[in-house]
């Protein structure tokens, strides 16, 4: 990627046919980009897009030396490129299957990273030591969350310092969906991978007693690490609401003792499985916070750990970059057919996977799925894609896999947390404001206004590549790498501070509501 630039816009590509204003342009203002020698012809937004070549009705337009989009109509240089001359098309791409892939050598193991983590009695690793109050249904939401409420009072948890918090993980379904179908199976996938998360010292399971999401099938599907303390109970057999909520509570006041006796330990960065997500992106997310969260996932991957990423239909139109870094071609047709089970998916809906990007990414700069993909593969680095796993899966495979989720971040985080992931590294161009209890969810800004804007949210701020020039992307990377090992030793992230994380707890939900 060159990164060639003026003060007032850069180019990405040598082969692109346009460059990204890195400030707000008046008509007539001149540029100086590469070779290119410009003037804008009418006004361009910070972080959009303007011709550095002329472009006639149906000519692709390629950024990061990638088609985008088609021109609508003749596009002249200098021109504002964007949603009014820009559109989607269908692009064939060459998968060309695991033909790029490189094995990249792992670090001597006297030279990996470590980081101060919650050893389990069965050897599993924690980043956070919570308890947790799960549901088997939105009908024990309210009794789950008055649980849990108890203990977020001032000073309930002040004898338990070494007790992150109680957490009600609560959602709006199990109940009114088939009993057989993919919908029940994958709520109960979730809430399984959730109950063997590591970052829950032990939880209570609290339902209604007559939805379809039985208690009794679900625990005698999800094998459940003996190390994990369990405690279930329904609120028609425990005699109504209240008497839920006073019972639970009480079983939590007995596991708070000793859900205390933990201490850190050094445990080598191996341990990470990090997700990686983007969420509120704008132009800038393919330029700084997600190359530069890439280089810290192929820190991850170096140092013996694991990173996942999602968000499936955010990939669409930019998955042949990855299927030629598959370490076989099953793995890379593996991705295929996860894209061609979305497009059916929103087929059947009456959508299509061209409908995003969002308002707020085209405020931001974004103007066709293509180009919002491009920008967000950008996050998986440069290493082999080792693995492709369905929503919620356990992730067993080292390095960096891909995990089939939706584009709505609350669900694709969910999944990839139901996954094991025990640290979360979230980019956002227009601010995004999130949490995943049990896991901390570190925040990286794309752009340095919004930083300064909203830095009670932002743990880091990733426009520092376009500020300063002694940082590049592989110096963001390290920071980000370091930010992610303080941060799976202890040191809470600001949506920690801020308490999000009790309502992101969102399950993907398939098939009819009945």
């Amino acid at each position: 990627m060159s990164n060639a630039t003026s003060a007032r816009a850069m180019l990405l590509h040598r082969e692109d046919d346009v460059a990204i204003a890195t400030e707000a342009l008046d008509a007539g203002a001149s540029l100086s980009v590469a070779d290119h020698r410009l003037s804008a012809a009418g006004p361009v937004p910070e972080g959009h897009k303007l011709a550095v070549r002329s472009r006639e009705t149906g000519d692709p337009v390629l950024r990061y030396g990638q088609i985008i989009g088609f021109a609508t109509r003749p596009i002249e240089v200098g021109e504002h490129v964007h949603t009014h001359n820009l559109e989607f098309r269908t692009v064939e791409r060459d998968h060309a299957f695991a033909e790029g892939a490189r094995r990249v050598p792992l670090l001597p193991e006297a030279e990996r990273a470590t980081f101060q983590g919650i050893v389990r009695p069965d050897g599993r690793v924690a980043t956070r030591n919570f308890i947790g109050v799960l549901t088997t249904v939105n009908c024990s939401a309210t009794a789950a969350t008055h649980i849990a409420d108890a203990f977020r009072r001032p000073g309930a948890l002040d004898g338990f310092p070494n007790v992150d918090g109680v957490v009600a993980l609560t959602h709006q379904t199990g109940c009114g969906m088939a009993p057989d179908g993919e919908g029940l199976k994958l709520l109960r996938r979730t809430l399984a991978g959730y109950a063997r998360h590591p970052n829950f010292y032990g939880f209570i399971l609290v339902g209604l007693g007559c939805e379809t999401n039985q208690i009794k099938e679900l625990a005698e599907a999800w094998e459940v690490e003996p190390a994990t303390v369990v405690s279930s109970m329904t609120i028609q057999d425990q005699g109504g609401t209240a008497a839920t909520v006073r019972e639970g509570v009480a079983r939590i006041e007995a596991m708070l003792p000793e859900a205390d006796q933990v201490e850190r330990q050094t445990v080598p960065a191996s341990e990470l499985i990090l997700a990686a997500e983007c969420g509120g992106s704008d132009a800038y997310s393919g330029i700084t916070a997600n190359p530069g969260l890439g280089a810290a996932v192929d820190l991850v991957v170096a140092h013996g750990g694991t990173a996942v990423w999602g968000e499936t239909p955010e990939i669409y139109g930019a998955e042949h970059l990855l299927t030629r870094r598959a370490t076989d071609p099953g793995v890379g047709k593996a991705l295929v057919d996860r894209i061609d089970w979305w497009q059916d998916y929103t087929r059947m809906h009456g959508g299509t996977l061209d409908n995003n990007p969002s308002p707020g990414n085209k405020e931001g700069g974004l103007t066709t799925i293509l180009e919002k993909s491009l920008g967000a593969v950008a996050k998986s680095g440069t290493t082999d894609l080792m693995a492709v796993y369905e929503f919620a899966e356990q992730i067993t495979e080292r390095g960096m896999v891909f995990m089939d989720t939706p584009g709505y971040d609350p669900v694709s985080v969910t999944g990839m947390v139901a996954g094991g992931a025990n640290v979360v590294a979230f980019t956002t161009g227009r601010g995004s404001a999130f949490g995943c209890k049990p896991t901390p969810s570190i925040k990286l800004a794309t752009n340095t206004p919004m930083y300064e804007r909203m830095t009670e949210d932002m743990d880091l701020n990733c426009g520092v590549v376009l500020d300063d020039p002694d940082v590049d992307i592989p110096a963001l990377g390290q920071r980000i790498f370091e930010l992610i090992l303080a941060t799976a030793s202890g040191r809470a992230t600001k949506s920690e501070e801020l308490g999000l994380g009790d309502n992101e707890f969102v399950p993907w939900q398939l098939g009819a509501v009945m």
